[in-house]
């Protein structure tokens, strides 16, 4: 199978699966429990309908939209994902360039394998960063100065994931990061040289937005699990939200808001935007699918606050129907995730390419049942 030979997301993730080593595959695909969330994320916009309006002119289509204060060219988001660099030795850049050659939002994770520096540097795309609170009061303080300086666009404080959700799978293959080659795992880097060669002998691993404060970011093998339970601050509350959002005083968002309450308290403290989330399915199983939850969400405070629905989306239509719902645009980690792995910076772009055929804004939704 090659890259041609990928025509959707599903053909890119059947391509990584192919050139990654299984730890790191499952690393990516994998979820919570049972991981039926993570399937009702994206089986939920199967139960919603598209009625097209015709004869409405489409020779000249404009797919741009503003999201959270910049345009971007398509309603969509590449959403930040941690460790990119394991899973193809061009990592973050790789998205970056993609994302800027499209005129598209991406955003990296407090867990990058590149830095805030250097992705501020290498594209003028619009930036988000996701922030996730730590312990260390210093590092949360060092990060947000860095994005300010870096001149990052927006800031989104992720709330899903104070701890570890339970990911069987890497419990199963043992995964850390950076990857440890264990007895169970090792022939399964052995048979993919071409990843195994890039891993060891190219840039040497590592999260360069946590070095200056935890071990973690200087290259020492840790569970995601591990890492999540011991140096996140389990304390967080709406207050911490309230005054990480005064602490930035840019543009701020909330990840991983999934009930009516929440989207209000979102409000409450001055909140830009909210990503409709449950993290991939990776935390909670048994949560409800972002695109399930965008009605009653947007019914509650369209219109106060930008609403971004994260989470499933593997085609074009996906993201017709979360605006057709009301969301303001869709993000998605997945549906790049695969094409990284899979092909490095081709990859993401045929991904993009392939997503970028979604009808214009010439339709009606309707909810069967």
């Amino acid at each position: 199978m090659r890259l041609a030979d990928c025509h959707n997301i599903d053909d890119f993730r059947r391509l990584a699966r192919r050139r990654l080593p299984w730890p790191v595959f499952d690393y990516i695909d994998g979820a919570a429990d049972d991981e039926a969330t993570k399937a009702r994320n994206t089986g939920a916009f199967r139960s919603a309908d598209l009625v097209p309006d015709v004869l409405a002119g489409v020779a000249e289509i404009d797919t741009s939209v503003t999201v959270l204060g910049r345009r971007s060219a398509l309603p969509l988001i590449l959403s930040p994902t941690a460790l990119q660099r394991v899973f193809h030795w061009q990592g973050e850049r790789a998205v970056a360039r993609a994302a800027e050659k499209f005129g598209l939002w991406f955003g990296i994770s407090s867990l990058a394998t590149v830095s805030i520096e250097e992705i501020g540097a290498l594209v003028a795309t619009p930036k988000l960063f996701q922030l996730y609170v730590h312990k260390d009061k210093g590092l949360n303080a060092a990060m947000i100065q860095r994005c300010r300086a870096a001149k990052f666009d927006a800031i989104a404080l992720t709330v899903d994931t104070i701890v570890s959700g339970k990911r069987e799978r890497c419990a199963r293959s043992g995964f850390t990061s950076p990857p440890r080659f264990t007895p169970s795992s090792a022939l399964s880097y052995a048979i993919k040289p071409r990843w195994a060669l890039d891993y060891l002998l190219r840039e040497k691993f590592a999260l360069p937005n946590l070095d200056t404060h935890v071990s973690a970011g200087t290259g020492e093998a840790v569970s995601i699990a591990g890492y999540f339970n011991t140096m996140l601050d389990q304390s967080m509350t709406w207050r911490t939200a309230e005054q990480i959002r005064q602490d930035w005083g840019g543009t701020f968002a909330l990840k991983g808001v999934m009930s009516v309450a929440d989207a209000r308290r979102a409000v409450e403290i001055g909140a830009d935007a909210i990503m409709i989330s449950n993290h991939g399915g990776r935390q909670l199983d048994g949560s409800r699918a972002p695109f399930d939850q965008l009605r009653e969400i947007v019914d509650a405070v369209g219109g106060q606050i930008e609403i971004i629905c994260d989470g499933g989306v593997r085609r074009g239509t996906h993201v017709l129907k979360a605006l057709c719902a009301g969301a303001t645009c869709a993000s998605g980690g997945r549906l790049y995730l695969y094409a990284l792995a899979a092909a490095g910076q081709p990859g993401v772009e045929r991904a993009i390419a392939i997503l970028n055929h979604l009808p214009a804004d010439a339709g009606r939704i309707m909810r069967r049942g």
